[in-house]
């Protein structure tokens, strides 16, 4: 199946012929690959260049298993670049090969070649290393699937279409797969095979049921407020375990580092400053998630307001949660200071959009609440009610555009609208 991910092929025909490395980055199995090797790789071929000027490398082969020494990489990209006409060098899994960044810098000093490469693994290709590309290496995150790319591969409605999507994830491998069972089976053993045999591989993790008790709880616990020292506290208590609290932010910045979960921190609107902890955790992929609970806990609250968070990313913006300090008077009649909550707080440049994740809202009740906090910022940014209800899209007396979750999803500009 062809899914066209027109978003980051767009991003790597924009650099292409600058003096930079492409990073593409992301988690293992969202098409970072696909990108690469088929559909970068046709659009070259469409601008005319042939294939002795296409050198592609999957250093994940078994194949290839001998260029991932640095030196062997070396000499065969070498012997590839023949001519002096433009030679675009195309890497994957790049952070296989221990001194790849030297490998990079000395091809990016030569005039006839366009490096692009890609990378599964968040501490080897972080700013540390992009600044020993000496500020010329340029990274694209890449995602699984937004729901709009998603919806171009699914043969349904758009409602069958969110629901499946909020059960088994956006990984293009799952339209490989008919039946539910298959799909299940499938996103479990890769969470299992790949994904946390990997971590426990590169970081030598000695107990291991600590890291995955740690994963189950990250897992049932999606968009709550929680940091290491609570968690510890539930090690101590539920599973009477005296991990450390520096262990547990270990395990969880492994888990980061692999692109299988993201943080958002908090961030004090009035305050105009980030509050250290707690934190909030989103799974990278739904699919994942679910399959490590063997998709007992579907709880659409928060699946959907994983879908929206990881919507938001996909659109490049920076995304916290926001905190509305306020005060209120309480049954007794006394004034009461509280901390309202917004969802998120979405920063791409000089935008700013605060954002509500509300499934539903079936009375007057239910508005207000969700409403409150974004009435109670007092800068002029436009405020967002998205909802799993399908309503038309309104906007009230106090400026709160509300929403449903299909037309935030689908439509390219629905933060304007």
């Amino acid at each position: 199946m062809n899914i066209i991910r027109s978003k980051y092929l767009s991003r790597l025909e924009s650099m292409m012929h600058t003096k930079f490395v492409k990073i593409i980055t992301g988690i293992r199995r969202c098409g970072k690959s696909y990108l690469l090797f088929t559909l970068f790789a046709n659009l070259l071929k469409e601008k005319g260049i042939d294939d002795k000027h296409i050198i592609k490398v999957d250093l994940d082969s078994f194949s290839n298993r001998k260029l991932r020494e640095s030196e062997e990489l070396y000499k065969f990209l070498n012997s590839q670049i023949k001519d002096s006409a433009m030679h675009y060098v195309l890497l994957d899994e790049i952070q296989l090969v221990p001194a790849f960044a030297d490998i990079l810098n000395e091809f990016l000093r030569r005039d006839n070649v366009d490096l692009y490469v890609t990378g599964s693994n968040a501490k080897l290709l972080s700013k540390d290393v992009i600044t020993e590309f000496r500020g010329r290496g340029c990274e694209i995150k890449m995602y699984p699937l937004s729901f709009s790319e998603y919806m171009s591969a699914f043969n349904g409605s758009m409602q069958k279409g969110l629901q499946q999507y909020m059960v088994f994830g956006g990984l293009p491998q799952i339209f490989d797969f008919d039946a539910d069972e298959q799909k299940a089976q499938f996103l479990s053993r890769l969470f299992e095979e790949t994904y946390i045999r990997d971590i426990k591989q590169r970081y030598t993790i000695r107990k291991e049921d600590d890291l995955e008790e740690l994963i189950n709880l990250v897992s049932s616990n999606i968009s709550c407020l929680t940091n290491p020292n609570k968690l510890a506290n539930t090690f101590r208590s539920v599973k009477k375990s005296d991990i450390s609290n520096e262990t547990i932010k270990n395990y969880l910045d492994y888990l980061e580092d692999a692109f299988i979960i993201n943080s958002a921190t908090r961030f004090d609107i009035k305050g105009k400053k980030y509050i250290d902890t707690p934190f909030k955790y989103y799974f990278t992929d739904l699919g994942l998630r679910n399959a490590r609970l063997n998709f007992r806990q579907i709880e659409k609250t928060h699946l959907m307001e994983n879908v929206l968070y990881n919507e938001l990313l996909y659109r490049g913006f920076n995304v916290d949660v926001g905190v509305v300090p306020t005060r209120i008077i309480n049954a007794e009649g006394k004034q009461q200071r509280v901390q309202l909550e917004i969802d998120f707080v979405c920063n791409q440049g000089s935008k700013r959009y605060y954002i509500q994740s509300a499934y539903s809202m079936p009375t007057p009740d239910k508005v207000e609440q969700e409403e409150t906090p974004l009435r109670k910022v007092d800068d002029f940014f436009k405020r967002i009610v998205v909802t799993g209800d399908e309503a038309p899209i309104t906007r009230n007396n106090y400026g709160i555009t509300t929403m449903s979750i299909y037309d935030f999803l689908l439509k390219d500009n629905s933060l304007e609208m």
